[in-house]
């Protein structure tokens, strides 16, 4: 496990190289907020940032970003503890780590519909996976589907042969058969339809959602919350103005997600559809009336479930809810 940690940690330094930096203006203020932010390069972890891009909201606000693409969630958390990243983006199978207190939540984002179980052409049920060899990247909402697929099937991940890689690896590995399933998510697994056009989709978000939600969210370092509060009240303002628009302009949206990360919009629209976006309104009344503790207390009981928690987590804890809506201008 080790080893495939690390083989990621490289892709992620690789691709972080590519790093952009954006302000509104085209270069650095002096007298504007130094920010270091970290995505995942599709439409749930991009579009915002996108949007902040387009529309000038980190000028607006007084901040000069510096962004860098991570292949997971897990990566940026580290990268929140050790200073590099001061926000990050996670999809809901990394939210156990800011329950642990890796990290502070300061913003919901969607709901996630894109993860799946899919497997080689022939298999037909969860069940036809027992001894199969399943790759996952581990800590992410690709392994929180395969460990519910597995659960509603009465397996678990001991009956079959659990692979750790990273996406990229995956891509390969799947579209080699040098895997027979995987726990996995879109748009990559378009890529992978590309080449394998027969695979089969054992589970999905969708046959969970009566009991456990997939949110998206945005995360800030423990000290950023704690030792420099004016950053993450203009970060947090930054995103609400973006969720606002995303929520009014989605076509917009789409077009310069797709023109940040060099995709073709039907790609990217795609990927969106995989999403539900919500409004901010919709975020400020579920922060308020405890929907989000409730999404969050129901990933808290899988987690748990799952041994990544030891027991209930108050979502207060590392859900900034006050700092969310107190953003508001």
């Amino acid at each position: 496990m080790r080893k495939t940690f690390m083989a990621a940690a490289a892709v992620v330094v690789a691709l972080s190289a590519a790093a952009c930096s954006s302000d509104g203006s085209g270069g650095a203020d002096g007298g504007a907020t130094q920010v270091d932010f970290g995505y995942i390069a599709d439409f749930n972890g991009a579009s915002l940032l996108a949007v902040a891009d387009a529309q000038g909201l980190w000028k607006k606000h007084g901040v000069d970003v510096k962004t860098s693409v991570f292949t997971n969630g897990p990566l940026q958390i580290q990268a929140l503890g050790t200073g590099d990243l001061d926000f990050g983006y996670i999809g809901p199978g990394a939210m156990w780590l800011p329950a642990t207190g890796k990290a502070k939540v300061v913003a919901m984002n969607t709901l996630g519909n894109a993860d799946r179980v899919i497997a080689q052409a022939g298999t037909t049920t969860m069940a036809d996976l027992k001894g199969k060899t399943v790759g996952v990247p581990e800590g992410t909402s690709g392994d929180m589907i395969l460990t519910l697929a597995l659960r509603k099937a009465g397996l678990t991940k001991n009956d079959v042969k659990i692979v750790p890689m990273d996406a990229s690896t995956i891509v390969s590995a799947f579209t080699s058969k040098q895997i027979d399933a995987a726990g996995f998510w879109y748009p990559a697994i378009g890529t992978i339809k590309k080449a394998v056009p027969d695979l089969v989709e054992l589970a999905k978000n969708e046959d969970f959602a009566d009991t456990v939600s997939f949110p998206t969210a945005f995360v800030a370092g423990n000290d950023v919350v704690a030792k420099d509060r004016a950053k993450a009240e203009k970060v947090v303002a930054v995103l609400r103005d973006a969720i606002q628009y995303r929520s009014d302009h989605l076509d917009e949206t789409i077009a310069a997600t797709a023109k940040m990360l060099k995709q073709p919009p039907e790609q990217v629209k795609a990927d969106a559809a995989n999403s539900k976006v919500l409004s901010l309104s919709d975020l400020d009344g579920y922060t308020k009336d405890g929907t989000i503790d409730k999404w969050l207390n129901g990933m808290n009981d899988y987690f748990t479930g799952a041994g990544k928690l030891t027991g209930a987590v108050d979502p207060k804890t590392y859900y900034t809810g006050d700092l969310f809506t107190g953003a508001a201008k």
